[in-house]
């Protein structure tokens, strides 16, 4: 398994460096993944953030997009529950990127 090394720290993560140990994740390690990218973490993308995460405890899977799109919407307004805003915030595909960054497992299905 491949290893990402953070703070003296080596972390076990997938082939495409998603977390495996869920208990693993950091903020700090999020906003590591998002400079790898080339992004900084802005409110609104802790919002996502965090929104996965709980999604995540209480389902037990990282959604795909089209459900994220859906679920966000009825949380946070169809403002904020669109593809363009999350796109926006996360170019990288919101469902694949955004659930990296909140060190869930890659979604399954179309994302």
């Amino acid at each position: 398994m491949p290893m990402m090394e953070f703070q003296g720290k080596e972390i076990e993560v997938d082939d495409d460096g998603y977390i495996i140990n869920l208990d693993d994740w950091t903020k700090e390690i999020a906003e590591h993944l998002a400079s790898l990218d080339s992004m900084t973490l802005t409110p609104a993308h802790w919002e996502v953030i965090d929104f996965l995460r709980n999604y995540y405890k209480q389902y037990q899977i990282a959604p795909m997009i089209k459900i994220l799109v859906k679920e966000i919407g009825k949380v946070m307004g169809p403002e904020k529950g669109n593809t363009k805003y999350l796109y926006e915030l996360y170019p990288g595909g919101p469902a694949k990127q955004a659930c990296k960054f909140a060190g869930l497992p890659k979604p399954t299905g179309c994302v």
